[in-house]
This record gives C-alpha cells, sequence and structure tokens, in this order.
C-alpha cells in the first residue's frame, strides 16, 4: 500500500436528532445523523402504509392466490 494518501480512521461519536448516542468508527470523529436504529419507523414499528387510492390492494388483489 502506498504511504500517506488514506484517511485516519478513528473512534467516531454519532449523534441522532432524537437524542441517541453511540460510537464507531469512521474517516470523522463526530457524526450527526437525523434518524438512527432507535427512532426510525421501520425499526420501531410505527411506520403506517399511505395507501390513498388503494393501489396496493388493487395490487394484492391481482396477484393473490386463486383458491
Amino acid at each position: 500500500m502506498k504511504q500517506g494518501i488514506h484517511p485516519r480512521y478513528v473512534e467516531a461519536k454519532v449523534t441522532c436528532a432524537c437524542g441517541n448516542n453511540f460510537q464507531t468508527r469512521a474517516t470523522r470523529e463526530d457524526i450527526r445523523v437525523e434518524v438512527c436504529a432507535v427512532c426510525h419507523p421501520f425499526f420501531t414499528g410505527k411506520q403506517r402504509l399511505m395507501d390513498t387510492e388503494g393501489r396496493v390492494e388493487r395490487f394484492r388483489n391481482r396477484y393473490a392466490k386463486k383458491k
């Protein structure tokens, strides 16, 4: 490997907008994010499926197994 061309790889503190903090390793020492695994709707189970035009229901009906 060539010397002097790689960035420093250091311990990084990640801070979410919800207040959650955790440690990882990255090329930056301080990382701020808007959404993390603690507050993301997919991981918390608070995700809602907005189906205003009935597209999902039509898809399910079209490709449902016929009895």
